[in-house]
């Protein structure tokens, strides 16, 4: 009894912050962490605890925004921005996101036949594609969420595959708070896809989008429910957000680790897919009998339950882009009949992701490009967040104080000067 209220208390705190940080750790970002760790060993190792306070600051403002407004990040260009912003923003999150969808289901029917390798790739991937379909749109907004918060503890998997690994923890501290920079155009491009993958734009569509989704469901379930922009409400909002993006760094360090010390270790330094990353520890771990084969196992299951997390959150988040946009009815707590195009866009963008693991497209090299592509797409983007979560216009007394300020527009600055320097060594 004891064990279940603290659970229902800890699903209660957790919200869209939680899952968008999960989500941040899907199997396309798990297979770029991998290849950061066989490529450059301990060298971009510093990125996960670099990274924490810039994206956290970020993805507060987005959740803010969502909360004080109750409109997306689309819906608000729309409103102060010219049409060309708006539809560049969208065609970007389009693109992104459908290759990251491709890549993700491709990764999760890879590593499902790790576990069971006597069924083809291209059932597995059928069956992910319609279940997770099927989950999102005929599935009540309430429960799905409860859904999307349990496979956020998918993201353990990470921490113990980290565990099981023979560490040397001098090394790995020294690597983690001490930067090492190499201006090669190698390291560089890697190091954007690194920012790109992890301050991704179609997080900030999904985080503040949900927020007014859970806003909307509260209304729903509580007639006489009381105003939501209290001291509490936007206290409880920042620990969300900061729990979800501190889980997020701490896993993406745990697989930069395993990379390193596993793979990279042993001369192994090139990842294809994330499930290229767990076939290739069973061989290498020997830390207690049958380590290897745990190893595997764990990182499989993380790629498959963050799988399941992270494409939806894709197609959601390219989804309310659009509808907002479009002035269309939205919303995962409307049912199907009464939000056609929302839904629509969600069923193309995953049919069209599924369909690249089958038309001779590499979705893991689109990948790669695509998470240089975000890194490059969000800078513009955090300057439009910027802009209007500092807006008293639009935020009135809940716009940014100084110290999101700082962080904010310094992450525009850090992610501006690294895509530049990338395209400089080009």
């Amino acid at each position: 009894m004891r064990f279940s209220r603290k659970t229902k208390k800890l699903l209660g705190i957790a919200g869209p912050g939680v899952i968008t940080g999960a989500a941040d750790d899907d199997p396309s970002g798990i297979a770029t962490y991998s290849q950061t760790g066989a490529q450059f060993g301990y060298g971009q190792l510093w990125t996960a605890a670099f990274l924490l306070p810039f994206m956290t600051a970020v993805q507060e403002a987005v959740a803010r925004i969502g909360a004080v407004t109750g409109k997306g990040v689309a819906a608000i260009v729309k409103q102060h921005y010219r049409k060309e912003v708006l539809w560049g923003v969208i065609a970007l999150v389009l693109v992104a996101n459908t290759i990251n969808i491709g890549a993700d289901l491709g990764a999760m029917a890879a590593a499902a036949r790790l576990v069971v390798p006597g069924i083809p790739f291209a059932i597995f991937t059928l069956f992910f594609t319609v279940v997770i379909l099927l989950l999102e749109i005929f599935v009540s907004y309430k429960r799905y969420a409860r859904i999307l918060k349990w496979l956020a503890l998918a993201l353990l998997a990470y921490v113990a595959t980290a565990l099981i690994v023979a560490e040397p923890w001098g090394t790995l501290l020294r690597a983690t708070f001490v930067p090492h920079i190499d201006f090669s155009f190698a390291f560089l491009f890697i190091i954007t896809g690194v920012f790109g993958t992890t301050i991704s734009p179609y997080m900030f569509f999904w985080e503040a989008s949900e927020e007014v989704e859970e806003e909307e469901e509260r209304k729903m379930t509580r007639k006489d429910a009381p105003p939501r922009l209290t001291k509490g409400f936007l206290r409880k909002l920042r620990l969300d957000n900061f729990v979800g993006m501190l889980s997020s760094e701490v896993t993406t360090w745990c697989i930069i680790v395993v990379g390193a010390t596993v793979l990279n270790a042993h001369g192994v330094t090139n990842i294809a897919t994330s499930a290229d990353a767990a076939r290739a520890l069973e061989p290498l771990v020997r830390t207690f009998p049958n380590a290897g084969f745990i190893a595997k196992l764990l990182f499989s299951i993380g790629i498959l339950g963050l799988g399941f997390l992270a494409v939806p959150v894709l197609s959601a988040s390219a989804s309310y882009a659009v509808a907002e946009a479009m002035n269309w009815r939205e919303g995962l707590n409307r049912k199907f009949k009464r939000a056609h195009g929302f839904y629509g866009v969600i069923t193309i963008a995953t049919l069209i992701g599924l369909m690249i693991n089958f038309v001779g497209i590499d979705p893991v090299k689109a990948l790669v490009f695509t998470a240089v592509a975000n890194g490059v797409a969000a800078v513009p983007l955090i300057f439009v967040i910027g802009k209007i979560a500092g807006d008293g216009r639009i935020m009135g007394e809940h716009k940014s104080g100084w110290l999101s300020n700082i962080f904010v527009w310094a992450t525009f600055i850090i992610m501006g000067a690294a895509a530049i320097a990338m395209f400089a060594t080009l």
